[in-house]
């Protein structure tokens, strides 16, 4: 009489290496797309954060400064700026909002002090932002990510002056 031992065949350990490796494949094969997956979402995110970010500090300036026509784009030192007037405590002041080497920048300046566009703050990356008065009042401004998808806002002065 065989012992039970000897009835085994070869496939009976082939058979569940290869499931476990078929299983294996599987996995890795399911973890690497998602991961590339993610990354490649991650950076659509990142992309579009960075033009809708630029143009809703655009449009939230606009509002905090909608007052009597204090809103124009002006051309200073060759670069479209906008313009937002303000006066506090009988002393007037001008926010003006403009790209310049790659970044959004920012500047206030009393409105008799020396204008220099160099003096201004960066607030934020920008590929590629533009801005436009399209009609009396209207502004439109675009924003571009570095894929070339464009985002626009368009703006009006609500308070006339």
């Amino acid at each position: 009489m065989k012992p039970a031992a000897s009835n085994r065949h070869m496939i009976d350990l082939i058979f569940p290496i290869a499931v476990f490796f078929v299983f294996t494949a599987s996995a890795l094969a399911v973890l690497t797309l998602s991961a590339s997956l993610y990354r490649s979402q991650t950076a659509k995110a990142e992309s579009h954060y960075m033009t809708r970010t630029s143009l809703a500090y655009v449009g939230e300036k606009i509002r905090q400064n909608d007052k009597d026509g204090g809103i124009s784009i002006r051309t200073i030192e060759d670069r479209k700026c906008l313009a937002l007037e303000s006066s506090q405590d009988g002393i007037g002041y001008t926010t003006y909002i403009y790209a310049k080497n790659g970044m959004l920048c920012e500047l206030l300046i009393r409105n008799d002090a020396a204008l220099h566009l160099k003096d201004g703050t960066a607030i934020m990356e920008v590929n590629d932002f533009t801005m436009e008065e399209i009609g009396s009042d209207l502004f439109r401004f675009t924003s571009a990510d570095e894929n070339g998808t464009v985002s626009e806002l368009i703006a009006s002065e609500r308070s006339m002056p």
